[in-house]
């Protein structure tokens, strides 16, 4: 992975060399006209593993999520998100003490938005991107946005780790659309992600996560 630091804010248009090549592959063929990027863009180059949980989670799959990330962490795995949920910012907190990259997507516009004192130092290390489809004006988080962030962050991954869904969420109405769409969807063996399976999703291969984005 070739370093391409951005120490501020940086616009991507479509027709920039920089634009993700990924987006140019978005469902329905309508990717943004622009990204907003701060940070290593060359982290792009990379296999990426985008990561997406409900709020709810039981218990023994929040451990063995917080297993798999240190997983992740020591595999130099590139993981994408927007870290929202509980159990996915705890993944960020466990990837950022790592030396592997990290992508976050937030569900606004990157203009205006204070950066957390816990990025500065994967952003100078290279290892940390912020990437954001909302223009300029858009500066909260809603349903709405947070939902085109998750599509955004799926189009640029090379498959998806769903640790669960609850049934009848957004987050397993999200993954029947991924599905639908062909992208490659992974959960743990479980019977809490009975409903998971039951759209196509597969189980996840712990000893050999690295094998999913081959």
């Amino acid at each position: 992975m070739k370093a391409h630091l951005n120490a501020e804010m940086v616009e991507l248009e479509k027709t920039s060399p920089e634009y993700p090549p990924r987006l140019r592959r978005y469902p329905g063929g309508h990717g943004p006209k622009s990204v907003a990027a701060l940070g290593n863009i060359g982290i792009l180059e990379g296999k990426i593993l985008a990561l997406f949980c409900s709020v709810k989670c039981p218990g023994h799959l929040i451990l063995r999520t917080q297993d798999l990330a240190q997983q992740l962490k020591h595999a130099n795995v590139t993981v994408i998100g927007g870290f929202h949920s509980p159990i996915e910012r705890e993944c960020l907190r466990i990837l950022l003490r790592g030396a592997q990259p990290v992508i976050i997507c937030p569900a606004r516009s990157l203009s205006g938005m204070r950066i957390r004192a816990e990025y500065k130092r994967p952003i100078e290390e290279a290892r940390l991107l912020l990437l954001s489809p909302f223009k300029e004006t858009q500066r909260r988080n809603t349903v709405e946005t947070a939902m085109e962030r998750n599509r955004f962050a799926a189009a640029l991954a090379d498959a998806v780790f769903v640790p669960h869904a609850s049934s009848n969420s957004k987050t397993e109405l999200f993954c029947h659309e991924l599905v639908n769409c062909g992208k490659r969807l992974y959960t743990f063996e479980s019977d809490y992600n009975a409903n998971l399976f039951n759209l196509g999703v597969k189980p996840l291969d712990t000893k050999a996560v690295g094998a999913v984005l081959a």
